[in-house]
């Protein structure tokens, strides 16, 4: 991620905090992203040369009146636009999480497990992962059935691998060097 997009995020991030929308924020700049990634024409009119600002304003202010968006997302299309930093929208969004998340204390786990994971299981998981990191977890949750059993949990650049094709490769290396 460029400086730039990083600068972008800060800035969003600041007015989220600020105004304690943080989620409403990122899920509405979201679907604009989405919105504007859809649509060729959106694309063309709002990153035109040839279109004055005060139309692609009216263009954002009509979409996000339609689509019941944040005044905050509004605001920061304006800025995104008024600048020509429209292919930055995608950066920013991961950005922003990641900023966001970050003043809020909350940090993205990453959850694969061999089997499907009760709702009470989840629930467990991510209270241990809570105390031990003493953030607010984020969990997303999938599986992969080459882990044969147990769970591999990322959260941060902190990996804790309790996959029995772990402590199988473990059991492995220790026999290989016995």
């Amino acid at each position: 991620m460029s400086a730039l997009t990083d600068r972008y995020a800060a800035a969003l991030a600041d007015v989220a905090v600020e105004r304690r929308a943080g989620d409403a924020i990122r899920n509405d700049l979201s679907a604009f992203v989405d919105l504007f990634n859809q649509s060729p024409e959106l694309r063309e009119a709002l990153d035109s040369p040839v279109v004055d600002n005060e139309t692609k304003h009216r263009v954002i202010a009509e979409l996000c009146a339609k689509m019941g968006l944040n005044e905050a997302v509004r605001n920061f299309i304006y800025v995104v636009v008024d600048h020509g930093r429209l292919h930055l929208l995608q950066e920013i969004i991961p950005a922003f999480r990641t900023e966001l998340n970050d003043r809020l204390g909350i940090a993205d786990a990453e959850v694969t497990s061999a089997h499907p994971l009760s709702d009470a299981d989840k629930k467990q998981l991510v209270a241990v992962l809570e105390k031990r990191t003493g953030k607010k977890i984020d969990a997303r949750f999938s599986q992969d059935a080459a882990l044969v059993g147990g769970a591999v949990v990322r959260v941060g650049s902190t990996i804790y691998d309790g996959s029995v094709r772990e402590q199988l490769n473990r059991l492995r290396e220790q026999l290989g060097s016995e």
